[in-house]
């Protein structure tokens, strides 16, 4: 398995976000990226540093504003009297706001949907960063397919996180949407359908809010059932697209403590409802939170169990780019990871 990476990663060091009234350590710290890395190494994959590509891919599927707030937002800051080492929003647009954003806080509110994506001195070259490993994959594959190759297969190491960023939005530790950024690389490079599977535990809302008009872009998500989980307001089995997407989202609600069992059965499903649409290119939003160890738990997939969607994925047969997504710290995160490739490539 070809793996892309980027040490820049580590520019982004998140430090705290509020949940549930508590300022807390922020889990989605450079430290995670270290541990698959060395994990990936250890089960003898080819690591490749990712090419540097800049914005124009970002800009293909984010708002030209909300990249400038990212990549200026923290040289305001840091001259705001009082400022903190991180920007935090403490106030948000609600439903019954609709004057614009001037100030940088109420950019801030506006552009950062939650408190858990605090941009710092370094984010801005750390999300780049970790687009770059989804584009240099997503090219990886592209050329596979043109090659006639039959290992058409790889895992971009990207960190932090992306499902959760809509085209003009971070949240959920998510800036930009890496899987998003790939799909429309690979659209503009040849490929005529992609599909999105997402195994995080989360919701995929951003990835769903981007694609939702459209049918070149099959989105489908597994996760822990929002009516009692993040991000709480999308997600749901009702959400099936709009427009000429009418059909071409579709989402999996699971209840929390959900098992191997249970889960592969929906996963087969997802597979299925994939090998009908006939992709060119498969994107896996991979998410290791799913795990019964995991300090986010909701479901409860072991390492065993993420062997056999590993399995389940490879055996669908199609040109396949595995996205990271969440998986924070545990004692099996490495091990996960490990399991999910190796399953991947069995039948490979």
């Amino acid at each position: 398995m070809r793996v892309f990476f980027s040490h820049k990663h580590q520019f982004h060091s998140p430090q705290s976000f509020i949940s549930r009234g508590r300022v807390i350590e922020s889990p989605e710290k450079p430290q995670r990226a270290n541990i698959l890395e060395k994990a990936a190494r250890s089960a003898g994959h080819d690591l490749i540093h990712a090419k540097e590509y800049g914005d124009k891919p970002i800009k293909a599927i984010h708002q030209e504003e909300y990249v400038n707030f990212l990549k200026t937002a923290w040289l305001t800051w840091k001259d705001l009297p009082d400022s903190g080492d991180e920007i935090i929003p403490n106030v948000h647009p609600g439903r019954n706001m609709n004057a614009s954003p001037n100030s940088i806080i109420s950019l801030s509110g506006y552009y950062q949907a939650d408190t858990a994506c605090p941009i710092g001195k370094g984010t801005y070259e750390g999300i780049v960063a970790s687009s770059d490993v989804a584009v240099s994959g997503a090219y990886a594959i592209m050329n596979d397919i043109k090659n006639g190759s039959s290992k058409n297969f790889a895992y971009s190491l990207c960190r932090p996180p992306g499902h959760h960023a809509f085209a003009d939005q971070a949240g959920g530790f998510c800036f930009l949407n890496n899987a998003a950024i790939a799909a429309q690389v690979c659209l503009d490079n040849g490929a005529k359908r992609v599909a999105i599977l997402d195994v995080d535990v989360h919701h995929g809302n951003g990835t769903q809010g981007i694609f939702y008009h459209r049918s070149d872009v099959f989105t489908i998500s597994l996760h822990g059932d929002p009516l009692f989980y993040y991000p709480f307001f999308a997600g749901h089995a009702d959400e099936v697209g709009s427009d000429e997407g009418t059909e071409y989202n579709l989402n999996y609600p699971l209840p929390r403590g959900t098992n191997d069992e249970d889960y592969l059965r929906a996963l087969n499903k997802a597979v299925d409802k994939v090998a009908t649409y006939q992709p060119d290119v498969l994107i896996v939003a991979l998410g290791l939170d799913a795990s019964i160890s995991d300090p986010l738990a909701f479901l409860s997939i072991t390492t065993d169990g993420f062997f056999e969607i590993g399995k389940a994925i490879g055996d669908a047969g199609i040109p396949t780019l595995l996205i990271q997504e969440g998986g924070y710290i545990s004692p099996v995160l490495a091990d996960n990871l490990a399991a999910t490739l190796s399953g991947f490539e069995r039948i490979r």
